[in-house]
């Protein structure tokens, strides 16, 4: 049992301490210095960071209009489940009409 609660104990101050380190400031190493030869300011340059999720792309026109109109009519005749999938699949297949 001692064994266990010292495990633990030592797992709770590396999880604490980890997330500590993790959000402490890193201090800056650039300096600022005011240049007398120059009379314009430097240029900065911003950069994005590198994201790994990718923005869906926007559905065409033409196709959004296709699948609302197979879906009001789904409405319309009241399916639900397999029936309403089986109807709307072959609705956008024919453009919209049935």
């Amino acid at each position: 049992m001692r064994i266990v609660t010292m495990f633990t104990t030592a797992a709770f101050v590396a999880l604490f301490s980890a997330s500590a380190m993790a959000q402490t400031a890193t201090p800056s190493t650039t300096t600022t210095t005011p240049s007398a030869t120059t009379a314009a300011p430097a240029a900065t340059t911003t950069t994005k960071p590198a994201t790994t999720m990718t923005k869906p792309k926007a559905a065409k026109p033409a196709q959004t209009a296709v699948s609302k109109a197979c879906s009001t009519q789904a409405d319309a005749k009241g399916l639900h489940g397999k029936a309403r999938s089986k109807f709307r699949s072959d609705c956008k297949k024919n453009g919209g009409k049935v």
